[in-house]
């Protein structure tokens, strides 16, 4: 029988200690490797009309229709452009699955306890009911997203209007 190992990190709580790495701007981002399905390429999407800026649009994949939401747009990231590096992470998020299109995927990591702090208080950049904490590995410091609760928010129901 399998359990849940949740590990206290400095008051912050961890469901999993891999993080699949992406970068938006200058910033490295972590969130679960348990809740990545893929990660493919940008292509072109098929664009709704009134939604918000930062989704880009919805993709057919394999008969599910996924709605991509451009997270350099939705962190008012400026410059942002689409290149050979591109990607969309297709996450599956309970009953949902979302697209996210990042500057460039890194890697995998596993972060231990002593890893992870929780996140300070910040302004206005980034709303930090998201951020699940920072992890460090050597000289890298990367800002641990609950994907989950970023992608499931308020703003999001104009996507599941939109699906509907």
């Amino acid at each position: 029988m399998a359990t849940t190992d949740n590990k206290s990190a400095g008051g912050v709580m961890l469901t999993n200690n891999e993080f699949l790495t992406f970068t938006l701007g200058k910033e490295e981002y972590g969130i679960d490797i348990l809740k990545v399905q893929e990660i493919r390429g940008y292509d072109a999407v098929t664009t709704i009309a009134n939604t918000p800026e930062f989704i880009k649009g919805v993709i057919n994949l394999r008969g599910i229709i996924v709605p991509i939401v451009d997270l350099r747009i939705k962190f008012n990231l400026s410059n942002v452009a689409y290149d050979q590096f591109t990607v969309v992470v297709i996450l599956n998020l309970g009953s949902r699955v979302v697209g996210i299109v990042v500057d460039s995927v890194s890697d995998v990591l596993t972060l231990n306890t002593e890893q992870v702090r929780p996140a300070p208080e910040l302004s206005a950049a980034l709303d930090t009911r998201y951020i699940v904490g920072l992890g460090t590995v050597a000289e890298r410091m990367l800002i641990l997203v609950d994907i989950e609760k970023l992608m499931l928010g308020q703003e999001m129901e104009l996507v599941d209007e939109v699906q509907g």
